[in-house]
């Protein structure tokens, strides 16, 4: 055990946010804290990493270990570069690098005491050197920073030129790099993209120390965490397994309090009526019976009923009237910001009832295309036309919509002024804010609260084409969970961009995926995407290759396997859907060989690198017998080196 939690609350002047929550975290355990917003999750790893004090109760952590935490939102101040903020991670292997070096080039100056000494002095530095993985680290830390998100023409930026995003995502990969005993993570996921959480989600997972975890990305969690503390009504409750299985197992423990509240509501209400008959019939005897009922029904203890917070949203989409079946037409829309094209030549049509998802990596274009078109920027090219009675609300994740200086009341009493004042309150109190919450003012709302206001206006929109940026955004569990089932039984048209994927997973009915400057649909939810995307990439790659196709390609259930380009005609115009298929696995069979060969040559050159270091060691210079058995090996590496290259070579034209 690395972690131990006691008994621990916190309160901030009469408003209580923990009382006596206990847990632990053992070695190697990858857990997750969840709640809804203002349950106390950030308070409580403040309080664990000692920058808030608990009022009781205190934090065990072990003396041996190192820590890393994550805020949510980094005040980074840095005048290096990426690259330099992430060499600083651990800064003791340049500084032995250059040790070596030194001492590598005095030791042809020297002989005698002054030589063996140098020699002692490499030979401790090296072995260091190792133990942090010197050698790897470069590679380990351009794999992390790329693997965030960063691209290598960006590692030469400094720090303190970054957005708070990408400072986000330096201290993140930072920390990774440094790798802590203890992980802690408060959101870790709300600057990532769908490529970046993945990628994150298999670090974290084969990670050897411990995670703790803060964060609203249930798929995430369901990857990740094999523990869950849940923060509910101040309280604190241990759940093993991962997010899923943590809400089937709440759920039965919430279903069996609440039948033993009500079998137990029902023998009072049995005993209750007993008592008064027995009253009723006025005698002595039945009297005494009746009081010493009531005495025994005192004693009982009453089981309190489970309660849930009130965190509902009530939250409906109802068209006013129903749009013309073909609801968008995109037609070779392109668009380019200072030079740098986002897309080209895009096309895609929208049906309605089509629930569809736009996805891709951050700075693709995504956001950009519903701002084209909701009318707030004009594309480059192409043209974007509405079909017959399409109604359309849009839903912005920077709230840019609504306006800081007016009061809730006002904003939703100015947009919609035929509603009076009962209907405004009872508007924003289905979205949680109740008496006097309605005057603060939108500027000091969080961006949960701004984004919980935002859907207010989109559901009094009435409107039968919705366009959503982001829409998870702050949004704690619970009220994700509200959207979700709103959007999957909305009878309009929804087009959003996400990177929530069990939002996508569970709402979308189509994604399309914004990738090199094109789009590739998918006729189904996320974890189609996943199963299907390197047959359509892959595909798509054929495509390109014979001639640029702006609308990517469709791939769907009721394609019956055959991936369909914008005429919906089969690649190559006459290849069989038996061909394709064994063509796409004669290509997937070449790239396992080449991967393997891949493979070999990189462990060979890495053996020889480390051959050379033993034949270059002077300390080695009167061991004839390994010098000899480190120069055969090494010739052997050489031939079998030059055996794999003619065979990668050979599968890379055949590929």
């Amino acid at each position: 055990m690395i972690l131990q939690c006691s008994h621990i609350s916190k309160a901030f002047s009469t408003d209580v946010i923990l009382s006596d929550v206990t847990f632990h975290i053992n070695e190697q355990e990858k857990a997750a804290i969840v709640g809804i917003n203002g349950s106390g999750k950030s308070t409580l790893l403040k309080i664990i990493m000692g920058q808030i004090q608990a009022d009781e109760g205190e934090v065990i952590l072990r003396g041996d270990i190192t820590v890393g935490y994550l805020a949510q939102n980094q005040e980074y101040q840095s005048g290096k570069t990426i690259f330099e903020e992430m060499q600083d991670a651990k800064p003791e292997i340049p500084r032995l690098e250059q040790q070596m070096s030194t001492w590598s080039a005095r030791m042809e100056e020297c002989e005698g005491r002054e030589l063996e000494e140098l020699i002692r002095k490499y030979d401790n530095a090296r072995h260091r050197f190792e133990q942090l993985d010197g050698y790897s680290y470069p590679s380990k830390l351009t794999g992390v920073l790329k693997g965030l998100g960063f691209m290598e023409e960006e590692f030469s930026k400094p720090v303190n030129t970054l957005s708070g995003g990408e400072k986000t995502r330096v201290a993140l990969a930072k920390m990774l790099l440094q790798a802590p005993d203890l992980i802690i993570l408060d959101e870790p996921t709300n600057h990532l993209d769908i490529n970046a959480i993945a990628w994150l989600e298999g670090y974290l997972s084969a990670y050897a120390g411990a995670v703790l975890i803060v964060a609203h990305d249930r798929y995430f969690l369901d990857k990740i965490v094999t523990k869950v503390i849940e923060l509910r009504q101040t309280h604190g409750r241990m759940y093993q397994g991962n997010y899923t299985q943590y809400a089937r197992k709440r759920q039965e423990i919430m279903d069996a309090l609440m039948k033993q509240y009500q079998n137990q509501q029902a023998e009072i209400r049995h005993q209750e009526a007993v008592i008064e008959k027995l009253k009723s019939f006025n005698r002595e005897k039945s009297i005494k019976r009746a009081e010493s009922r009531e005495k025994m029904l005192d004693k009982i203890e009453r089981i309190e009923k489970p309660m849930e917070e009130d965190t509902q949203m009530k939250l409906t989409f109802t068209p006013r009237i129903q749009s013309g079946n073909d609801v968008l037409q995109v037609e070779h829309l392109s668009k380019s910001f200072d030079g740098m094209s986002l897309f080209e030549d895009i096309s895609f049509e929208i049906k309605r009832g089509e629930h569809v998802a736009i996805i891709g990596d951050n700075g693709a274009g995504k956001t950009t295309i519903l701002r084209i078109l909701n009318e707030m920027l004009p594309p480059d090219a192409g043209k974007v036309s509405f079909g017959t009675n399409v109604q359309v609300a849009y839903y912005d994740q920077e709230h840019q919509v609504l306006h800081p200086e007016k009061t809730l009341f006002e904003e939703i009493q100015d947009d919609y002024p035929t509603m009076n004042n009962t209907e405004v309150r009872n508007t924003l109190a289905a979205f949680l804010f109740k008496e006097d919450d309605v005057f603060k003012q939108i500027k000091s709302l969080s961006g949960g609260e701004r984004g919980r206001v935002s859907l207010a206006k989109l559901m009094l929109s009435d409107a039968n084409f919705l366009l959503l940026d982001e829409p998870t955004n702050h949004l704690d569990i619970d009220s994700k969970e509200i959207l979700e089932h709103t959007i999957r039984h909305f009878e309009g048209t929804v087009l959003y961009v996400s990177h929530d994927r069990y939002f996508i997973n569970t709402t979308a009915t189509r994604i399309i995926n914004l990738t090199n400057q094109r789009i590739d649909n998918y006729i189904g939810n996320y974890d189609y995407f996943l199963e299907k995307r390197e047959d359509v990439e892959r595909a798509a790659g054929n495509v390109l290759d014979v001639g640029k196709q702006g609308s990517g390609l469709k791939l769907g259930p009721e394609d019956s396997g055959t991936v369909q380009g914008q005429e919906d005609a089969p690649i190559g115009g006459q290849a069989s859907w038996q061909q394709q298929k064994e063509e796409q696995a004669r290509r997937r069979k070449i790239a396992n060989e080449l991967k393997k060969v891949e493979a070999e040559i990189e462990s060979l050159e890495l053996r020889n690198e480390e051959l050379d270091g033993i034949l270059a060691d002077p300390a080695n210079g009167t061991n004839v017998a390994l010098l000899q058995e480190s120069t055969k090996e090494r010739e052997q590496n050489e031939e079998r080196l030059e055996m794999l290259m003619e065979q990668w070579e050979s599968l890379s034209e055949d590929e």
